[in-house]
């Protein structure tokens, strides 16, 4: 069987591959009820509806014809290595500086690796990110997340 899509056929071996380790890696956690779900319920699924999009994906790259195979291009090695030292950043800055530190230097550090950044979209990005994230795990989820930093005294 040929590869008609070099590109599809690839992001669907990652998507089954990252799809099927979530799922794995699940079954070491209760999956609890319906009612009560536990910690495995939200991994498993989302790594079979995954793994499944990527079944999809594979299948298409395999029999969808296209002009050119659409060969994968040079690695995009600059924005890989901004968006990682943006979580590292993050990892780093949460614990002492709390979330409204920490997210807008994650948001302002990736956005960075786009070639059409603008300060003002970042910015706006970071303020509407900063209060959801407030909103659905400070608030909604009633999680111990740091929200300034440790100095302040908060």
């Amino acid at each position: 069987m040929r590869i008609k899509s070099q590109r599809d056929f690839w992001s669907g071996v990652l998507f089954m591959v990252m799809g099927s380790g979530f799922a794995v890696g699940a079954l070491n956690y209760s999956f609890g009820s319906s009612a009560r779900p536990g910690p495995a319920y939200f991994p498993f699924g989302l790594g079979v509806i995954l793994a499944l999009m990527g079944l999809f994906i594979l299948f298409e790259a395999l029999t969808v014809e296209t002009d050119d195979g659409e060969p994968i291009g040079p690695w995009a090695w600059k924005p890989v290595g901004v968006i990682t030292t943006a979580v590292i950043l993050f990892a780093i800055l949460i614990p002492k500086m709390g979330l409204v530190v920490a997210l807008p230097v994650l948001v302002f550090v990736a956005a960075l690796a786009s070639n059409e950044f603008r300060w003002m979209t970042a910015a706006i990005s970071a303020i509407v990110l900063t209060v959801f994230s407030w909103l659905v795990f400070v608030k909604g989820l009633g999680l111990t997340i740091p929200m300034v930093p440790t100095f302040l005294g908060a």
